[in-house]
């Protein structure tokens, strides 16, 4: 079952599922990162989907068909969004249906959004953690597919709590991912969960993964 990864920043998820030997044939991105480099470095095809424009005139659905373009290209079966910095419309979700694999820090549906680690220390919780779904229209809305707590400590900022997830994220995703492959391999795949709802609106926002 054949991969494609999209990817905005430093590439660490990107780089533990390199490290899990994934069957993964290209790494696209949004905008010039390192994650980039890490698929050039680990032999994988990188692919650079510049997005032009952050403002009003951004045309989402144009820029996810370019996307869709360049996976088909590869040949990609399954999408692994590893901290992708741009929502995308509903042309990726019709041409992977059900095949689209997200991975977030929080365990839905608590604390959806770009600001999960934030909203949980505000929130004074004790237990926050990660959530590997499929991802659907409706921001982190999909099916759940696996999660696994984190404490948050007394002591905690955004920043170490942060941190202590990604561990957890960097572990648990090649897992999921790597019995998605499995069960294809072995046919035991169902039928795609249909993408519904509708875009999240607002601004896309800078990636820290």
């Amino acid at each position: 079952m054949r991969i494609g990864v999209l990817a905005s920043g430093s590439g660490t998820i990107l780089q533990a599922l390199l490290e899990a030997g994934l069957p993964i044939v290209v790494v696209v991105a949004d905008r010039p990162c390192p994650a980039l480099e890490r698929a050039e470095a680990a032999g994988v095809p990188a692919e650079l989907v510049a997005r032009t424009s952050f403002g009003p005139d951004f045309d989402r659905t144009a820029y996810t068909r370019r996307v869709v373009e360049t996976l088909e290209r590869h040949g990609v079966e399954l999408v692994a969004m590893a901290g992708f910095g741009t929502i995308l419309a509903e042309p990726i979700h019709e041409a992977y249906p059900g095949r689209i694999v997200n991975t977030h820090p929080a365990l839905l549906p608590a604390f959806k959004g770009w600001h999960a680690v934030e909203d949980a220390l505000a929130a004074g919780v004790k237990i926050t953690g990660c959530t590997v779904h499929l991802a659907t229209l409706a921001v982190d809305e999909g099916p759940i597919l696996a999660q696994e707590a984190v404490p948050v400590l007394p002591d905690d900022t955004v920043e170490t709590l942060h941190e202590r997830i990604k561990q957890v994220e960097r572990r648990l995703y090649p897992r999921v991912l790597a019995e998605l492959v499995a069960a294809h391999e072995q046919g035991a795949v169902g039928a795609p969960v249909p993408a519904t709802g509708s875009v999240a609106s607002g601004a896309d926002v800078e990636v820290r993964r």
